[in-house]
């Protein structure tokens, strides 16, 4: 929806977009999901957890959804599967790392960044953490997800094995009570040892009772109006985790991004279009969180099976993001950069008139900042280089050709976007 707002010489446009922020958050926290691979619902628990320690102590509201939404995303911070595989040890030495990272990230986003002192000492001991300059809010919100963090993976221990829960529970208990005092705060374990008690808290991990005790908290936050830079603040925040898992895509979709816009201005769309192009091409890729470290940084051919793994995250991003409304154009948009005209691309086989201009826009962008961009198993190609590939795929019946034809006769223009040069 686009608003008009009055300056002093001037009217300007501002377009504003009504998303629900907990939606937002909720997806956030499924592409987080997919680093773990097998940890999966991982934020969920541990906000539920931290929640219902936090009712027991009849903690505000405010506080309340403060803490629900640092918990869902303390381990906004990580991008590898490699270091989440390491988060599931209950000690490992370089846990703080993961912390600052996710800290900086949150930080960044007007909408989150009342999150980010929180994040940034979910795993601090409490025998540290009660005497720092912090609010006492902070401190105690940190260290509840801290411990709900270590309870759950605990939990996992048992899951995995495919043992009943119950047979472990006080051997969970216990661990976390020898912590008392040390990591964990008196007043916080109090409350775990009471809530843990009963044989529904242990049931209520189930990933079931999970999504529904998360579905709630989304219900209680209606939309709101987002500015442009508000909503690209929080999709920059889903980017930069994306983009961090390899050095070889690093800083790929805010170029895409960028790209994507800019072809959208030398169509003359319309601002708003173009900003959603800006969004789309930033979140495109959100769905490669999935994706083995290994297989991105493999600097030989994929065999066939590591390419259909790899090939799923076009998927994923549309699983991500659907749920958010209000961006349901964004979303086809990040969705389909994969997909081709004549029907050979993925995961749907979407042809012609099934892909928007905006989306096409949307494919050409991904394809000419890879191409620029270098990779495991080739440098970095020239514009030249470029150009050739894409005409090559336009001849076929796959990118359009209008599209490539632009980019061809704006290729500085395109290029500097596409390097990150403007």
């Amino acid at each position: 929806m686009r608003v008009e707002s009055e300056t002093r010489n001037q009217k300007k446009t501002v377009s504003t977009y009504n998303i629900n922020l907990h939606e937002a958050i909720y997806s956030l926290s499924d592409a987080l999901d997919l680093v773990g691979v097998t940890h999966i619902h991982h934020g969920k628990r541990v906000a539920y957890m931290a929640a219902e320690f936090g009712k027991y102590l009849e903690w505000g509201r405010s506080q309340l959804d403060d803490l629900f939404q640092s918990a869902i995303l303390h381990d906004c911070g990580v991008s590898k599967t490699t270091v989440h595989a390491k988060l599931a040890q209950f000690e490992w030495e370089l846990e703080g790392d993961h912390c600052k990272t996710g800290a900086s990230l949150l930080a960044s986003s007007p909408l989150l960044q009342h999150l980010a002192p929180v994040v940034l000492h979910h795993h601090t001991h409490w025998s540290s953490l009660k005497d720092m300059d912090l609010p006492i809010e902070t401190k105690l919100n940190a260290n509840c997800i801290y411990m709900a963090d270590r309870v759950d993976i605990l939990t996992l221990r048992y899951l995995a094995d495919e043992i009943d829960i119950l047979l472990g529970k006080e051997d969970i208990r216990k661990k976390v009570a020898e912590k008392c005092g040390d990591w964990f705060c008196r007043e916080l374990v109090d409350a775990f040892m009471e809530v843990s008690r009963s044989e529904a808290f242990w049931f209520s991990l189930e990933t079931s009772h999970v999504n529904s005790y998360v579905t709630t908290w989304i219900s209680e936050n209606g939309t709101r109006g987002m500015t442009f830079e508000e909503l690209r603040s929080l999709a920059r925040v889903f980017s930069s985790i994306v983009d961090a898992k390899s050095p070889f895509t690093k800083e790929h979709s805010d170029r895409v991004a960028s790209l994507a816009r800019r072809i959208g201005m030398l169509f003359d769309l319309p601002e708003e279009n173009c900003e959603m192009l800006e969004l789309a091409g930033l979140l495109h890729d959100i769905g490669k969180l999935r994706v083995p470290d290994e297989l991105l940084e493999k600097p030989g051919r994929l065999t066939e099976p590591e390419s259909i793994t790899v090939r799923r995250h076009s998927f994923d991003t549309y699983s991500i993001l659907k749920n958010i409304k209000g961006m349901e154009k964004i979303t086809l948009w990040a969705a389909q950069h994969h997909e081709r005209l004549d029907g050979s691309g993925y995961p749907r086989r979407t042809k012609n008139t099934g892909i928007s201009l905006e989306a096409r826009i949307v494919e050409v962008a991904d394809v000419f900042q890879a191409l620029a961009q270098r990779r495991p198993y080739r440098d970095s190609l020239s514009p030249d280089q470029i150009m050739g590939i894409l005409n090559q795929e336009a001849a076929k019946g796959r990118l359009d050709a209008r599209i490539v034809e632009k980019v061809e006769t704006h290729l500085q223009e395109c290029w500097l976007a596409a390097t990150g040069k403007i």
